[in-house]
C-alpha cells in the first residue's frame, strides 16, 4: 500500500497511521489513498521545499553541461517543473556563456651567439700576419745544420779522448755512458746558444728567429723556458720536434712550452707600432 502525506507529499510504503517525516496522520479513506495520484502542473506553486530545491540544482546541472531535457538514458523526476517553470519556459531560458579558455602564452628566447673571437685561447697563436711562422723545411734544414754540428762536436770530444790514451768500447756500460756525454753536450749546446744567442747556429745560417707571439723579441725568461723545451724533447726521443707535424701552428713543445716561435722574418722591435702596423691587416693563424 502506498500513502501519500497530504501535508509534506511523502510517500510512505507501510501500513502506519502517521507520516514518517512530519508525524501529520493519514486521512482514514482508504479507497481514495490507493488510487495513483498525479501531479499537475498547477500544484507546482504549493509544491514542497525539497522538490524546488531539487529542481533547481537539477537545472544548474543540465545548463552547466548543455542539457536542458533529460536524455534517453534518463529518466524525469516525478514532477515536471523546475523552479517553478514548465518545460516550455526552461527551453527557451537562455544559456549561461560558456568559459572561455585562457590560452597559455609560450615565450622562446634565442640565446645570442657568443663571440670568442677575442678569448684566451687566440692568445697561445701568432697574434701577428706581420711576423709568420717559418716554414717547416725551413726550420728542418736549420735543425740538420745543428745536428751535424752536435755531431762533430762530439766526434771532436771523442777524438781527443782516444789521443789522450782512451779506449772507445762498444759495450752496454760504455753505450750508456756515450748517450749520457752526448745528451749533456746536446743540452749544453741549445742552452747557451738560445738564452744568450737568440738562436742556434743553425738558425743563423737559415736566417731564422726566435720571437714571442706577438712578433716582438723574446726575454731571458721566455728564452730560459725555451732551452727547457729543447732538452725536453731531447730526452723523449725528438718527440717534442716531431709534434710540429699535428700541430695547428706547427708549433713544437719549446714553441709551446716558451710561447715562442721561429719565423724568418724581421721582429718587430717596437712593441706600440704593432698596433698602428697590424691595423692594415687582419689576423692570421699559421
Amino acid at each position: 500500500m502506498i500513502r501519500i502525506c497530504s501535508q509534506c507529499g511523502a510517500l510512505t510504503l507501510e501500513d502506519v497511521e502517521k507520516c514518517s517525516f512530519c508525524d501529520f496522520p493519514f486521512v482514514e479513506d482508504r479507497t481514495t489513498l490507493q488510487e495513483p495520484v498525479a501531479v499537475a502542473a498547477s500544484e507546482t506553486a504549493v509544491e514542497p521545499e525539497w522538490r524546488r530545491e531539487v529542481s533547481r540544482r537539477l537545472f544548474e546541472y543540465r545548463t552547466r553541461h548543455g542539457r536542458l531535457h533529460p536524455g534517453e538514458h534518463q529518466s524525469g523526476l516525478p514532477f515536471s517543473t523546475e523552479l517553478g517553470l514548465d518545460d516550455e519556459e526552461a527551453r527557451n531560458r537562455p544559456r549561461p556563456a560558456a568559459r572561455q579558455r585562457q590560452t597559455e602564452r609560450m615565450e622562446i628566447r634565442i640565446q645570442p651567439e657568443l663571440d670568442f673571437s677575442t678569448s684566451h685561447h687566440d692568445r697561445a697563436h701568432p697574434q701577428t700576419a706581420l711576423v709568420p711562422v717559418a716554414d717547416l723545411a725551413d726550420r728542418r734544414a736549420a735543425g740538420m745544420l745543428d745536428a751535424l754540428f752536435l755531431a762533430l762536436t762530439a766526434a771532436g770530444f771523442l777524438g781527443l779522448f782516444r789521443s789522450l790514451g782512451g779506449q772507445i768500447l762498444f759495450e752496454k756500460v760504455d753505450a750508456i755512458v756515450y748517450l749520457t756525454a752526448f745528451y749533456l753536450l746536446y743540452s749544453q749546446y741549445f742552452f747557451l746558444f738560445t738564452t744568450f744567442a737568440g738562436a742556434t747556429p743553425g738558425m743563423q745560417l737559415r736566417g731564422l728567429t726566435i720571437v714571442c707571439l706577438d712578433g716582438t723579441l723574446p726575454d731571458t725568461r721566455q728564452l730560459l723556458w725555451r732551452s727547457f723545451g729543447y732538452m725536453l724533447s731531447g730526452a723523449t726521443l725528438m718527440l717534442g720536434y716531431l709534434w710540429a707535424l699535428w700541430d695547428e701552428d706547427h708549433f713544437t713543445w719549446q714553441d709551446r712550452i716558451s710561447q715562442t716561435y721561429i719565423t724568418a722574418a724581421a721582429p718587430i722591435l717596437d712593441s706600440d707600432s704593432l698596433g698602428a702596423r697590424s691595423a692594415h691587416h687582419t689576423l692570421a693563424h699559421k
